[in-house]
């Protein structure tokens, strides 16, 4: 250890130390210490290229210790950034000179080849400022201590002081906690305006380490941002609260709903009110229905009541005469009884005039009311195409309203009752594919089908007799057959151009003096009539689609279960003795 590493003593410097008399940087580099040796043949007592290279292969904390002489502060900061500037414009020369431990200001050991800085005599300044320590293996490697603290500037005998006390903070401890990391989501922080939304860059003390003004600011901004974070969480609250207030009333809804009892009404109520359930209607929409029009006193009541009769969902789509305020387990019952259904149900087989005049009766409307609608509105009520324009129609609509049931509550219009009905058979037909199934037959399209169909449907007194009764009628169309040669001679249609439905209809001789298109005795009335004469069923359709094979011209249905067919008149006419002795003894 050198006398520069003693602490701080009343001994003189000696006139031959480097920095006798502080000549400055310049003036002190030109001559080696009178310790040393010449340059040839002897061993310096302190060579500074053997001291550098030992001085980079020992630890940075042991080359502090080994600092040599007093820096100017301001110089060596000058020095500093000029060799990192060359540093970084020649890395390659600085890393050969620290990898062959000579400095830059020689060229051979003992050659001054530039000015010489003492302060790279052992090459700790570089180190302390940035330079790169060398790596015995020919890389660089960190410098983990390679900052002004680590190294601070040597101090001459003399000057040197104790390392400074650390400054210790004796804020109070809630100061000196680090102020947690808060949310920064603008529904917290409240930085919905530019001034606060700047806030964290307010927050950086305005002077060095321990400023007390900048920690005044940062608890200033805090307080403010924890003024804002108090109303978002008061809000955060609030919406809480109300979900679970809104899940305790739904709570509150199913368990009412499970065990507590729904309103009702009691009695069987009074009035009369008509409601019209529609198709595939469930147990809510139902009660909905039956509360509006005022029948029930709530849904939950109807549903609980339907549940609890064992024919409840069996309610079909409808219209329903009830009473107004009635119990639910009343109004599920007479929705049961056939007695409070108030559709109007179209048979198999009915002639339109009988729609109409229901529906007058039903809608309290003028007799022939519907009829004159029907003439004047067939167009506009659904009709196909194949079914309009055909000559000699008495009514456009035959064959269309077809035979099921239909809700007509006593305040709506005829039209929109025909509508349904029309709807529902344009359905029925379209599943059907007539117009495919009328070619397969040897028939011009639907519109003849369906009216095959008609006469099928009335002539036909029994289902299970409809396949034979549609091949009689193909078998009497054919124009050349020897029994009818082309005509029907069908009792219904002359039945059908009167308006009646009896079986004493005549003589053959009085029928075919009738003149009219329908009347099928007239000898110039051959091949089908002009249109339907009923509304058919889908068993008669599928009949007139699908007719059985057989020489029939003939049949008279004798009773229920014995309906005979004949090929020529004369056995038809042993067939009808036979009917009339039958119908003779039931009577």
């Amino acid at each position: 250890m050198t006398e520069y590493g003693r602490s701080p003593g009343s001994e003189p410097w000696h006139p031959g130390d480097p920095l006798y008399g502080d000549q400055g940087w310049e003036g002190q580099q030109q001559y080696p210490h009178p310790q040393q040796a010449n340059e040839y043949g002897q061993e310096y007592a302190g060579d500074p290229y053997q001291q550098q290279q030992q001085q980079y292969q020992q630890p940075p904390y042991q080359e502090q210790q080994q600092s040599h002489g007093y820096v100017d502060p301001q110089y060596q900061q000058q020095m500093q950034q000029q060799y990192q500037q060359q540093y970084q414009q020649h890395p390659q020369q600085h890393q050969q000179q620290y990898e062959t431990g000579y400095p830059g200001g020689y060229d051979t050991p003992g050659n001054l080849g530039q000015q010489y800085d003492s302060n790279w005599e052992t090459g700790q300044a570089a180190m302390a400022y940035g330079a790169p320590p060398a790596d015995p293996y020919g890389g660089q490697s960190p410098d983990l201590y390679g900052t002004p603290e680590a190294y601070p500037p040597p101090q001459p005998p003399g000057h040197r002081q104790n390392p400074p006390e650390p400054v210790i903070d004796w804020a109070p401890e809630e100061e000196a906690r680090p102020e947690p990391e808060e949310e920064k989501h603008p529904f917290f922080t409240g930085e919905d305006d530019r001034d606060d939304a700047y806030d964290e860059y307010d927050d950086e003390p305005a002077s060095g380490r321990g400023s007390r003004g900048g920690d005044r600011e940062r608890r200033s901004k805090a307080k403010k941002r924890k003024g804002k974070n108090g109303v978002a969480c008061l809000v955060v609250a609030l919406v809480l609260a109300g979900g679970v207030g809104g899940v305790g009333y739904f709570g509150y809804q199913f368990w009412q709903g499970q065990f507590g009892a729904a309103e009702d009404f009691a009695g069987t109520g009074s009035g009369e009110i008509q409601v019209e359930i529609p198709k595939d209607a469930g147990g809510y929409e139902i009660g909905n229905i039956l509360k509006k029009a005022g029948v029930v006193k709530s849904v939950d009541a109807f549903v609980s009541a339907q549940g609890r009769n064992p024919k409840g969902l069996s309610i079909q789509a409808g219209v329903y005469t009830l009473k107004k305020e009635m119990s639910a387990e009343s109004a599920v019952s007479l929705m049961l009884n056939p007695v409070s259904q108030a559709n109007l149900v179209i048979p198999e087989g009915k002639r339109n005039a009988w729609v109409y005049d229901q529906l007058d009766k039903r809608l309290d409307l003028k007799a022939g009311t519907t009829k004159g609608i029907a003439q004047t509105k067939a167009d506009s009520l659904g009709l196909p195409d194949w079914a309009k324009n055909h000559d000699n129609v008495k009514d456009p609509l035959e064959g269309f309203l077809f035979p099921a049931s239909y809700p007509v509550a006593k305040n709506s219009k005829p039209e929109d009752a025909l509508r349904k009905m029309v709807s529902r058979a344009n359905q029925e037909y379209t599943k059907l594919d007539l117009d495919a199934k009328a070619k397969d037959v040897g028939l011009s399209g639907p519109w003849e089908l369906l009216t095959v169909a008609s006469l099928v449907q009335v002539e036909g007194k029994y289902k299970h007799d409809f396949d034979k009764v549609a091949r009689v009628v193909y078998n009497r169309l054919k124009p050349n057959n020897v029994e009818t040669v082309g005509r029907l001679e069908f009792d219904s249609t002359v039945n059908y151009l009167r308006g009646t439905s009896t079986l004493d209809v005549g003589s053959v001789e009085e029928m075919r003096k009738i003149k009219d298109p329908y009347n099928t005795y007239a000898f110039d009335v051959k091949g089908l009539i002009p249109g339907p004469i009923s509304n058919p069923g889908i068993e008669a359709l599928n009949s007139a689609m699908s007719p059985a094979d057989g020489p029939w011209y003939y049949f008279v249905s004798i009773n229920e279960n014995k309906t005979v067919f004949s090929v020529t008149l004369k056995e038809h006419n042993r067939n009808v003795a036979e009917y009339e002795k039958e119908r003779e003894q039931g009577q």
